[in-house]
């Protein structure tokens, strides 16, 4: 069974623009490979689970197969198969955004928007 080390995977898939990233990302703990914290050299194999937690809520993918090298993007969706819970929890907070009452609807409670910021202006003779 052939195995490769997290780093150059997560590289490979492009979850991570450069293997430094990657590294780096890991190091933070950030990435759990089968619910364990992992180390940049950790190697990863098919059927492993691995989860990244980025902007919005974790993603968590098993490992297909294996690539050494980072090809185009229609092959690297091959290295790996997103979890149906991934799936559903990206898509709710996807809905849960779309929902949020946008912040600059309520100028009391905020700041004001730059239209408002121009209006103020104007009155000000700016």
């Amino acid at each position: 069974m052939a195995k490769i080390r997290i780093d150059k995977w997560l590289w490979a898939a492009r979850f991570y623009k450069t293997r430094s990233l990657a590294a780096q990302e890991i190091s933070k703990g950030r990435v759990l490979v089968n619910g364990q914290a992992a180390k940049p050299a950790r190697e990863v194999a098919a059927d492993d689970l691995v989860s990244m937690r980025k902007d919005g809520p974790a993603l968590e993918v098993r490992v297909l197969a294996i690539s050494n090298v980072r090809g185009p993007a229609p092959v690297a969706r091959l290295l790996y198969e997103e979890t149906p819970e991934s799936v559903a929890a990206r898509e709710h907070a996807a809905e849960m955004k779309r929902l949020a009452p946008e912040p600059a609807l309520d100028i009391a409670a905020g700041r004001p928007t730059k239209r408002d910021r121009r209006l103020i202006g104007q009155i000000k003779g700016r």
